[in-house]
């Protein structure tokens, strides 16, 4: 396939994947997310970070704030990414709770507050993914160009349910593959 017919592709798997995850009944969903989220706390705890990118849930995502919530307690920095324009890397603003947020892309709420935060792991949600590490996520590139931007780059971990999971992505060179994936199922 050439770069036409994988965005094609990919804008229709993307939709797909997005319309079959938010058809799973909420029960289902919290179960999924309580097995993640097991998974999840020690490959973060592995890498010892000092500051966590994380993303706010959106369209049925795992829900990472109990954990951030955690690791904040634990004297972890948090921040969530913010998108200043179309195709940039975003900037990581620290985020606590109760802090004040405004609507950002998509109106996911982001800290109004700049205070930039450089993470050494980010948690990026996963709309699909394959056996590669690589994500499949909204279109937009943000979290490639970031992570292609940030130096050190940070530790990249791949946050979503099994049913995303892919032969392929059909990964492009501007394409970044994460650190690990986790999911309810496990983790590589």
């Amino acid at each position: 396939m050439d770069w036409p017919e994988i965005r094609a592709w990919r804008k229709s798997e993307r939709a797909a994947l997005i319309e079959r995850r938010v058809a799973v009944p909420l029960r289902t969903r919290r179960e999924w997310s309580a097995a993640l989220e097991r998974r999840l706390e020690p490959v973060i705890t592995a890498h010892a970070p000092r500051r966590v990118g994380f993303y706010w849930p959106f369209k049925a995502e795992f829900d990472p704030r109990p954990l951030i919530e955690r690791l904040l307690a634990q004297g972890c920095e948090v921040a969530l990414p913010a998108v200043l324009a179309p195709k940039t890397a975003m900037e990581f603003r620290r985020w606590a709770p109760g802090i004040a947020m405004e609507a950002g892309v998509y109106d996911i709420p982001v800290p109004k507050e700049r205070t930039i935060v450089l993470p050494d792991l980010v948690l990026a949600p996963l709309v699909g993914f394959d056996g590669q590490r690589y994500r499949l996520g909204y279109g937009g590139g943000y979290f490639d160009r970031t992570l292609a931007a940030l130096q050190p780059r940070p530790a990249a971990i791949g946050v979503g349910f099994e049913l995303g999971r892919l032969d392929t992505v059909h990964p492009q060179p501007h394409d970044i593959a994460m650190t690990a994936i986790v999911t309810e199922a496990g983790s590589f």
